[in-house]
């Protein structure tokens, strides 16, 4: 991550994600969506997100366009996102969705989007700390 408010053209994020660590409060549960059918964690172990531009909104508000990429499948996704400083700190938080069929996300019997939604809600607070 690499952020400076009075350059937010020059800002850049890359994110991973381990899918290997999805915890959905069942051993079961989460057996099922590390296999082929959900996220595929053998052949795809990781989700990524680069960024690929920053726009300043007013304020402390920006909106960060990038690449998501997961299970091999890359999207354009944009994310308004909030900045607080605090001396060293910094958070960012924000929010995006995308369409889990655009990514194989539930494939087989799970494609079928009346049993599990569609459509995935992404929050995220990232606590960052200055420097070079």
């Amino acid at each position: 991550l690499s952020f400076d408010p009075a350059q937010p053209a020059n800002a850049k994020a890359t994110i991973d994600v381990d899918l290997a660590s999805i915890d959905t409060g069942s051993r079961e549960a989460d057996d099922e969506v590390a296999g082929k059918l959900w996220f595929n964690t053998k052949t795809y172990p990781t989700a990524n997100f680069v960024s690929t531009g920053v726009k300043p909104l007013g304020g402390n508000r920006y909106e960060v366009a990038g690449k998501l990429t997961i299970k091999g499948r890359t999207r354009d996704v944009v994310a308004p996102v909030t900045v607080t400083a605090q001396g060293n700190l910094a958070t960012f938080d924000g929010a995006f969705s995308f369409k889990r069929t655009d990514f194989a996300i539930g494939e087989g019997a799970w494609a079928d989007t009346t049993t599990v939604a569609n459509d995935i809600q992404i929050q995220f607070h990232i606590l960052a700390t200055g420097g070079k």
